[in-house]
């Protein structure tokens, strides 16, 4: 009767424990109250083999410092999102030069950058509406390195734009050769606030966001 009995808590706990692990992940504590259960209801003529046992108590071992790691390197990774974000708070209100070929049009302006890998025979600018459509084509600067532009919202037929469209630049380099010169496009611009919700601090220069992780200068 006895055994019975245990046979039965055995059973109730197993598939208690089992229920469980369905819905959310195994604890160390419903890990050792089965390790537990199976030696208390181990056949007497047959016991658990040592190296068995070992084995389950390594495994334990093992489970429980995972479990812990898990929640260490969780509490780690939401530390160092808030000091990201801290950190990305400095921005605010400095100038940036940041690697994105899309602007805010503010002050009839947009100061636009572009890298050369050398020096070019023939470059090309347009810029484009946020439909795709161009709305100015013209000759840019063709030095070797960096290269500025700054595009005053005026259309290639002379019409002014209003502020806070975003307008992007497409630079078509070459060299003698007819091979491509072009390296990168930048953008500089007062940094207005910054947006997390990403989980990447992303910092807002009018209606454009860069990543902190392109800004290539700052001036305050």
């Amino acid at each position: 009767m006895t055994v019975a009995a245990t046979t039965s808590t055995a059973t109730t706990t197993a598939s208690t424990t089992s229920s469980s692990s369905v819905t959310s992940a195994i604890t160390s504590q419903q890990f050792l109250s089965l390790l537990v259960t199976e030696l208390q209801n181990q056949n007497p003529l047959d016991p658990t083999n040592s190296t068995d046992f070992i084995n389950q108590l390594t495994s334990y071992a093992n489970f429980d410092q995972q479990q812990t790691l898990n929640s260490n390197m969780s509490t780690l990774v939401s530390s160092l999102n808030s000091l990201l974000t801290l950190n990305s708070s400095n921005y605010i209100g400095q100038t940036v030069t940041a690697k994105t070929d899309t602007g805010t049009l503010k002050d009839s302006q947009i100061s636009f950058g572009y890298s050369l890998e050398s020096a070019a025979s023939d470059v090309t600018l347009s810029v484009k509406d946020s439909s795709g459509n161009t709305v100015w084509t013209g000759s840019g600067t063709t030095t070797s390195g960096t290269n500025s532009f700054t595009w005053d919202g005026t259309t290639t037929d002379g019409t002014q734009l209003t502020d806070g469209g975003q307008y992007t630049l497409s630079v078509s380099a070459t060299d003698s050769t007819g091979q491509s010169v072009y390296g990168y496009t930048t953008v500089t611009g007062k940094v207005t606030s910054i947006d997390n919700s990403s989980g990447t601090p992303m910092l807002n220069i009018g209606s454009t966001s860069v990543s902190t992780s392109n800004v290539i200068g700052v001036t305050s």
